[in-house]
């Protein structure tokens, strides 16, 4: 493809929306960039895009060939990452990705698999947004919910996320502990701040207490268990914490409904890599008996 170079560049000025954005993204100057889009323009014989003082738009005909480089650059990459995995030692980069709710189980054991395998760089990704493994954007991901199904996967069950709702010593000496669920509507709450979260913990809490009486919100976990620490309210934090000098104590029992199955995932390229089973081994074997 003689005018990669070219495309690129007009894929990452509709990307940016401006000259100097582009030429960041692409590390050259932005007189490169300039000159890429006049000659891909001159090649084509139309515009690709509209001037204006605020930067670059896509034309119609920009749009076309947008939609070809974004689907050409997504296929580098992904190749880019499978070839990342190939290697036959345990070495490189290692990307695992989970919810950050994960993050107190996975980042000791990434820290110990790293220091048994000293050529391994762990890059550890943490949030909402599902990272593509068919695109090489992690090699192992930590999943919660429905058995993932997307083509290409393999998954494996991992182990179960529990659960307890609790109370800290500052609330309880404030509040006190209501004795069953007839009694929350005399105390307060710290809630997911998402109410269309689909944790199990987060739906029973919205079907389960008034909602006038969850007064603080929160978008992450770590938040809602800082909160709930703090005494700003009774609320839900991983039942592994329960067994940590924290001062918490549980409102209720454990409902069974509050737990989420976790699963291992992996890309089928990668599966079967030095690297790959090696982490999965290591993995496994750490969290044997282990809850979430």
């Amino acid at each position: 493809m003689d005018n990669w170079d070219e495309i690129r560049t007009a894929y990452q000025v509709a990307r940016k929306g401006t000259v100097s954005g582009a030429a960041d993204a692409l590390g050259v100057h932005h007189a490169t960039v300039i000159r890429h889009i006049d000659a891909l323009e001159t090649r084509l014989g139309v515009k690709l895009f509209q001037r204006h003082a605020r930067g670059y738009t896509a034309t119609e005909a920009g749009q076309d060939l947008l939609q070809v480089a974004q689907a050409t650059d997504d296929q580098f990459t992904q190749l880019a990452g499978r070839i990342k995995g190939q290697g036959e030692g345990v070495s490189g980069d290692l990307v695992v990705t989970s919810l950050e709710m994960v993050s107190d189980l996975l980042t000791p054991i990434l820290t110990r698999f790293q220091a048994n395998h000293p050529e391994v760089r762990v890059r550890y990704r943490t949030g909402d947004r599902v990272f593509r493994l068919e695109y090489g954007e992690a090699h192992v991901a930590v999943r919660a919910g429905r058995m993932p199904e997307e083509p290409d996967n393999v998954v494996q069950p991992f182990m179960s996320q529990r659960m307890a709702l609790v109370a800290s010593a500052p609330y309880v000496e404030k509040y006190g502990i209501p004795k069953g669920i007839e009694e929350f509507k005399d105390h307060i709450f710290v809630g997911h701040d998402d109410d269309n979260s689909r944790a199990p913990f987060a739906k029973w809490m919205r079907d389960n207490i008034p909602s006038n009486r969850i007064v603080y919100l929160a978008s992450e976990n770590r938040h809602m268990r800082d909160a709930v620490l703090t005494g700003a309210g009774i609320g839900f934090v991983q039942s592994h914490l329960l067994k940590r000098d924290l001062g918490l104590t549980e409102v209720i029992p454990p409902q069974e409904e509050w737990e989420s199955a976790l699963w291992l995932v992996t890309h089928v390229d990668l599966h079967r890599t030095t690297k790959v089973q090696a982490f999965l081994r290591f993995l496994k074997d750490e969290v044997k008996g282990m809850s979430c």
